[in-house]
C-alpha cells in the first residue's frame, strides 16, 4: 500500500455499554462458539472507510463494508454488491447491477443513491484514498439496483480499484444523520470522523462492536449478513507491537493469529502446534537515488546510479535481513502484478560497478548523505539492511552516512530538499500497476519524479512510463495491456532512480484449530473466511 500514516484518535463509546444503557438486546456468542483473537500491531489511522488509510484499515473496510466486487484467491474479480456489470467499447463506462438481496446491518437495503453516495463523497473528502474515486465524472442511478460510472478516461483497471476496500459503500440515510457529507463541501463540512470511530454502517459480515485506540478493536458477526454468515461470533484485534511477543502470545493460545512475525522469530514457533506458511507478497522494500537532491555532492549520471545498483549483493541482503525469506525484484511493480514478472535483477558485480565510478569520473569514490526511516516493515530492519547496503557500497567506493529518523522527518526530507539515497517501502492500494506508474515512474508530476529533482536535473524526467499508462488503460484486452505494463516496468528499470531490493515473504502464524487464513491483494486478511 502507499505510505499510509497514523493519526492519535478520541477515545471511544463501546457499543455493547450504550446498548446496556439503553436496554437494548446484544446478541451472545454460543457456548461452542470462539472468539478469533488476532495479535497485531494496528496502524489504525481512522475507521470512516473513506478516511482510513493502513493496512488494518483495508482488513477493516473489506469486513464491516462492502464493494462492488472482490478478488479471489487467483486476484480474479468476483460479484459482491454487484451480481454482474459491463464496461463500454473504450472502458469510459461501467455499468453495474447491484444484488436485490444486499442490506446493511441495520436491515434496510443497499441501494444505487448509496452506491452514488459513498464514491463521490470518497472524492470529495479529499483523503488519501481519493484518487480511486478522482477520475470518476458522474454516476447515474437510473433505478434502484443500477449504477453507472463515467469516468475522465479509459480505466482498464476500474474492476480492480472497485475491489479496493477504500470504496466501501456505506449506508448512506444513517450517515448523513450523524455528520456525514458527500458533495463538494464534504473536506470542510463533514463531521462524522468521530462518530465513525464506535459505529459502523456497512453491509459486511462483522459490525464495530469497540475500538480504544493503541489497544483493542473488536468486531461482532453481522447477524443480518445478507450472504453466509461468518462463522466467526467475534473477532479481537490485540495491540501488539513486538513481533516475539505476538509469538509467545500465539504459543500460549492467548491470541488465534499473530499478523506480523518475522522470518527469524518464526524459527521459535518450531516444534509448536502452532502452523506457519511462508507466502510471497506483494509488498517491496527499494532503495531510491536522487540526482536532483540539495546535498548530492556529484553528477549522479544513469552511469553512477547503475554502479551503485550492482554494487549491492542483493541474495546476500536477503539473507542477511530475512534469513533468505524474500525473493529479489527488478521493476517497481510486484512480482504477480501484470508488468511485474520476468525481467532481469541486476547481477551482483563489484569489479564493474568501480569501473563504472572511475569512467564516471569517480575513481576515489564520494560520500552520500543517507536518510531512512527508522522502521521494521515486512520483517525487514531498515537499519540492518542500510548497514549491509553501506558495507556494500564501501568496496567500491561510496561511504554512506546512515541516518535513521522517525517516518514523519523522512517524508519531510524526501520531499524537500529531497536524499541522495534512501530506502523506504512500498505495498498495493488494489490489484492494479497503474499505482506503480504513478509513484515510480519518471513522467512529469509523479512522486518520483519531483524527489529525485525531474525538475532541476536535465534527463530525469522520461514520459514514456505515462504514456504506456494510458495506452494500458486503454487495451482491448488483457494481453495488450500486459505487453504495456511491461514496457512500462522496463521503462522505470533504466531510469535508474528506483532499485528494488526485496519483496519479503509474508508470514502467517496461527492456531491449529484455525482455518481458512490467506493473504489478500484487496482485503489483507479476509476475516469472513476463517473458522476456529
Amino acid at each position: 500500500m502507499t505510505l499510509k500514516g497514523f493519526r492519535p484518535k478520541a477515545m471511544v463509546l463501546s457499543l455493547a455499554v450504550a446498548a446496556a444503557a439503553y436496554g437494548l438486546y446484544v446478541p451472545q456468542a454460543s457456548a461452542q462458539e470462539k472468539a478469533l483473537v488476532i495479535a497485531r500491531d494496528m496502524d489504525v489511522n481512522a475507521l470512516d472507510p473513506h478516511r482510513a488509510w493502513c493496512d488494518t484499515c483495508q482488513i477493516y473496510n473489506t469486513s464491516v463494508y462492502e464493494q462492488l466486487v472482490t478478488l479471489d484467491k487467483d486476484n480474479k474479480i468476483q460479484p459482491l454488491l454487484a451480481t454482474s456489470w459491463s464496461a463500454n467499447a473504450d472502458q469510459t463506462e461501467f455499468t453495474f447491477t447491484l444484488d436485490a438481496a444486499a442490506k446493511f446491518s441495520d436491515g434496510s437495503p443497499v441501494e444505487s443513491k448509496d452506491v452514488k453516495w459513498s464514491f463521490e463523497r470518497l472524492k470529495n473528502l479529499k483523503g488519501n484514498a481519493a484518487f480511486l474515486a478522482d477520475p470518476i465524472t458522474a454516476i447515474d442511478t437510473p433505478d434502484a439496483q443500477t449504477v453507472v460510472v463515467k469516468l475522465a478516461s479509459s480505466n482498464s483497471e476500474f474492476l480492480n480499484q472497485a475491489a479496493a476496500g477504500f470504496l466501501g459503500v456505506i449506508n448512506s440515510d444513517v450517515a448523513m444523520a450523524n455528520g456525514a457529507v458527500a458533495d463538494e463541501t464534504a473536506a470542510e463540512a463533514d463531521t462524522s470522523e468521530t462518530w465513525f470511530l464506535s459505529n459502523s454502517v456497512g453491509s459486511g459480515p462483522f459490525v464495530l462492536t469497540t475500538y480504544e485506540p493503541n489497544s483493542e478493536l473488536r468486531l461482532t458477526r453481522n447477524e443480518n449478513y445478507w450472504r453466509t454468515k461468518p462463522a466467526l461470533p467475534e473477532v479481537i484485534f490485540r495491540q501488539v507491537k513486538d513481533a516475539v511477543a505476538q509469538a509467545q502470545m500465539l504459543q500460549s493460545g492467548d491470541v488465534d493469529i499473530a499478523m506480523q512475525i518475522d522470518p527469524e522469530t518464526a524459527k521459535s514457533l518450531e516444534g509448536s502446534p502452532a502452523i506457519v506458511e511462508r507466502v510471497p507478497s506483494y509488498n517491496f522494500v527499494y532503495i531510491a537515488l536522487s540526482p536532483g537532491a540539495k546535498a548530492t555532492p556529484i553528477d549522479m549520471t544513469p552511469e553512477v546510479r547503475e554502479a551503485i545498483s550492482i554494487a549491492i549483493d542483493r541474495t546476500s541482503l536477503i539473507d542477511f535481513t530475512l534469513g533468505g525469506a524474500g525473493r529479489p525484484l527488478a521493476a517497481p511493480i510486484p512480482l504477480g502484478f501484470p508488468g511485474g514478472d520476468g525481467h532481469a535483477v541486476p547481477e551482483y558485480n563489484p569489479d564493474k560497478a568501480k569501473e563504472m565510478l572511475a569512467a564516471a569520473g569517480h575513481p576515489d569514490g564520494f560520500t552520500l548523505q543517507t536518510i531512512y526511516p527508522d522502521m521494521n516493515v515486512y520483517g525487514v530492519d531498515f537499519n540492518l539492511m542500510m548497514q549491509k547496503i553501506q558495507q556494500d557500497l564501501s568496496k567500491v567506493g561510496v561511504t554512506l552516512e546512515l541516518q535513521p529518523v522517525p517516518f514523519a522527518n523522512w517524508r519531510e526530507a524526501a520531499n524537500g530538499d529531497h536524499i541522495p539515497l534512501t530506502a523506504v517501502f512500498f505495498a498495493p492500494d488494489f490489484y492494479g500497476t497503474s499505482q506503480y506508474v504513478d509513484v515510480f515512474g519518471m513522467q512529469e508530476g509523479s512522486v518520483w519524479a519531483n524527489r529525485a529533482g525531474g525538475d532541476t536535473v536535465p534527463g530525469i524526467i522520461n514520459p514514456r512510463p505515462g504514456e504506456l499508462k494510458t495506452a494500458a488503460l486503454a487495451a482491448s484486452t488483457v494481453e495488450e495491456a500486459n505487453a504495456l505494463w511491461n514496457e512500462a516496468a522496463q521503462e522505470m528499470i533504466n531510469n535508474k532512480i528506483i532499485i528494488p531490493m526485496v519483496s519479503p515473504d509474508l508470514i502467517l502464524a496461527y492456531g491449529p484449530n484455525v482455518k481458512g487464513v490467506r493473504y489478500s491483494a484487496c482485503c489483507n486478511l479476509p476475516l469472513a473466511e476463517i473458522t476456529n
